[in-house]
């Protein structure tokens, strides 16, 4: 029992080391992450082949499976849910509508929103996809990645102007984000809505790239607002964070 306990174990990591690396690995590169032998990941790595949760390529590197997809779409609905008590005590305590969104692929993906209470307010469909260079939870998950990953992903995308305050120059958004990780959190200043502006911070510690934001007009949400609204955001960050975190028995 404790070695199937154990094989189990290594099965997920494997697995979370295929995500980390973007999703795609070859044995020798999940032999040097995980430390384990060869054999070992080579029969566990069948194993997940097998049951679809990796697939190998013809170039045999081994990467995330269809079968995973399922189960991400239903943990990140769950997410959403379990998100929107976190929500409603941001928009009780700053007043503008709050939101939640992780990424997916190359996109910022909201699953949570709970709107503010004013007449005037910013509404974002649940499910809806956005390219994360010109919003402020994009650019709290892109702060997540390495600069790599994320001139990979500017590549794909391209960097549309939304205003004509979009980023549209990687080194210029590469900056940014630097910043974003020295002061802990993420402004979108009316970068893709003149009129709207949003503050957004990430999840540290969260089982997936996440990160929570707040937006409302820039009449309310000003600039001088902005310091103000950072540490209450940080702090439901944090508390959310360790709810989501697997706990050892």
């Amino acid at each position: 029992m404790a070695e199937a306990v154990r094989s189990l174990e290594r099965a997920f990591d494997l697995l979370e080391h295929l995500a980390d690396a973007g999703g795609e690995m070859a044995l020798s590169e999940l032999t040097e992450v995980s430390g384990l032998p060869m054999p070992t990941i080579y029969r566990l790595m069948r194993t997940l082949v097998n049951q679809g949760y990796v697939r190998q390529e013809p170039s045999k590197r081994y990467a995330l499976g269809p079968r995973l997809v399922r189960l991400g779409e239903g943990a990140s609905r769950l997410l959403g849910t379990w998100a929107r008590p976190v929500l409603a005590r941001l928009v009780d305590e700053i007043g503008e509508t709050a939101n939640m969104a992780v990424l997916e692929g190359d996109e910022a993906v909201y699953v949570a929103q709970v709107p503010s209470k004013h007449s005037m307010r910013m509404f974002t469909e649940v499910g809806r996809r956005v390219q994360p260079h010109c919003t402020g939870v994009g650019k709290a998950l892109l702060s997540q990645l390495p600069d790599q990953r994320v001139r990979e992903i500017l590549a794909r995308t391209g960097m549309v102007a939304h205003t004509p305050h979009t980023f549209t120059d990687p080194d210029a958004l590469l900056a940014e984000l630097k910043r974003i990780r020295e002061q802990g959190y993420a402004l979108d200043d009316e970068e893709q809505e003149i009129g709207v502006r949003c503050v957004a911070v990430p999840l540290p510690g969260a089982p997936a790239l996440t990160a929570i934001s707040v937006s409302g007009p820039s009449g309310r949400m000003t600039r001088e607002a902005v310091p103000g609204v950072v540490p209450i955001m940080r702090d439901a960050a944090e508390r959310f964070a360790k709810e989501l975190s697997p706990t050892t028995s």
